[in-house]
């Protein structure tokens, strides 16, 4: 395998926690020998030099805002609700309920009365395992929010105008938009005064979104004294921004869930006897013949990339309120241009045992059967089953979220823009290649490193 070409990386000065990264060592490959093979090339290993810089108190201050409902707009869920250590950063379901479910997992459900969710969550909660590496330029299924150094802010964003200045990194600034979702934090119209905000298009205005949250949070005395021990700069309560909340977040979201050492990292490292016979079959399968390389490349099995694979289309989608038909056509809603339609970015295999479902809307339950999906998509698309995805409970919706003339439609296109070719592999090396993707697993990273805390200052119910 030849290092995949790409262009270096380059921060602003306000992302000021992430390093310049080159492009070796994004994807410069190790020869490294194994028992089965003397010229595989294999990724450098992760180390804690790869993420960026947090510390402690900072963590620790970030830990109790994740959890808190304090940052939701009816103050009845957390970061934590959707990504929790339970579900190893995730939720372990395809689609989920925000705003108006409670419960953690499979076990959500929604609430009855006026507060209940309009609709499921368009796409799947990714997990968060080392999201705080350096490497990272892009966030979400989409990469809309992306580093960008054209831009006055140093990110291209969909909010472009309304974004604050002050994120110490892409992983802060991430944090703007489930709190700004109806669906998903904010709540809907009339709930309450931040959902009302968004609504109005206030979000960075003295009165706006932001601002609203950020208030709550000068308002706990126990909040402000940690950010003022925590962020010098910070002298009283009114001195807490947004940016600080989501700055603190993304510390502990980096420093809580570091995926690095898992038995292929030791093998990296060069313990040849970190991986079984049947492990090494499944790594020279990943790098050879099954192709896995192509897009799962480097250090994170990853090429920040975006590619059409023909996933299955179910649920709401990502529509605008205006649009009537249920569609997801990923990259393209970011970029406008027709060839990126369909497309999504490439995940970081790191802990992928771990964080079932798999694809950007959660289709598949099984490593197996998303590898099988890889390996011919069109087969995959054939034999899909509506039926066996494993959506949180909304019955209202579930006509128009698992509509299979809806699917039937759309297939033909989704083939069309397919970019993976057809690969031939037994049920032997296919068991073989998913042994080894456990093999990624650090089994000690799956609950965090803090994990729950036992309440927040708010006084708010922690789930």
């Amino acid at each position: 395998m030849n290092a995949a070409p790409c262009k270096p990386i380059r921060y602003t000065q306000r992302l000021s926690h992430i390093a310049l990264i080159s492009c070796a060592m994004l994807f410069s490959p190790l020869l490294i020998a194994s028992p089965t093979s003397d010229s595989i090339k294999l990724p450098n290993p992760l180390s804690a030099a790869d993420f960026i810089q947090t510390d402690d108190a900072r963590s620790r201050l970030g830990q109790l805002l994740f959890f808190d409902p304090i940052l939701s707009g009816n103050k009845n869920i957390a970061c934590s609700s959707c990504h929790h250590p339970e579900f190893a950063s995730a939720d372990g379901v395809a689609l989920s309920l925000g705003d108006g479910g409670q419960g953690l997992g499979p076990k959500r459900i929604a609430v009855a009365g006026k507060n209940r969710p309009e609709q499921r969550i368009g796409r799947n909660a990714p997990a968060l395992f080392n999201l705080g590496a350096k490497q990272f330029q892009s966030m979400f299924h989409d990469g809309r929010l992306e580093v960008d150094t054209q831009r006055a802010s140093g990110m291209r964003t969909p909010l472009e105008d309304d974004m604050l200045q002050g994120f110490d990194s892409i992983l802060s600034a991430q944090s703007m938009f489930p709190v700004l979702s109806p669906d998903e934090m904010a709540g809907h119209y009339n709930e309450n005064e931040v959902s009302r905000a968004v609504r109005m298009g206030l979000i960075t205005d003295p009165d706006g979104a932001w601002q609203k949250i950020s208030e709550r949070v000068q308002a706990i005395p126990e909040y402000v004294e940690q950010f003022k021990s925590a962020t010098p700069l910070i002298k009283q309560a009114s001195d807490i921004k947004f940016t600080d909340i989501s700055n603190v977040i993304a510390e502990f979201i980096s420093s809580e869930w570091q995926a690095i050492d898992s038995p292929f990292d030791r093998y990296l490292l060069g313990d040849a006897h970190a991986l079984s016979d049947i492990e090494q079959q499944g790594l020279q399968l990943f790098y050879g013949k099954a192709g896995c390389v192509s897009c799962h490349q480097g250090t994170l099995q990853t090429d920040h990339d975006f590619h059409a694979i023909a996933m299955p289309q179910f649920g709401p989608g990502k529509v605008a309120r205006f649009e009537s038909e249920p569609q997801d056509v990923g990259r393209m809603r970011v970029t406008g241009t027709p060839e990126d339609k369909y497309k999504f970015r490439t995940p970081s295999l790191r802990n992928v045992a771990l964080t079932a479902p798999y694809g950007h809307n959660g289709a598949f339950a099984t490593l197996e059967g998303v590898v099988r999906h890889h390996l011919n998509p069109a087969a995959s698309l054939a034999g899909f089953e509506l039926s066996a995805v494993k959506l949180a409970p909304l019955p209202e919706q579930d006509a128009k979220d698992l509509n299979q003339v809806r699917l039937d439609r759309v297939v033909p296109e989704l083939l069309a823009a397919n970019e993976l070719a057809v690969i031939e592999l037994t049920n032997s090396e296919i068991s073989a290649l998913v042994v080894f993707l456990h093999a990624l697993t650090d089994s000690r990273s799956g609950a965090g490193k803090l994990g729950k805390p036992q309440a927040v200052p708010s006084g708010l119910a922690v789930e």
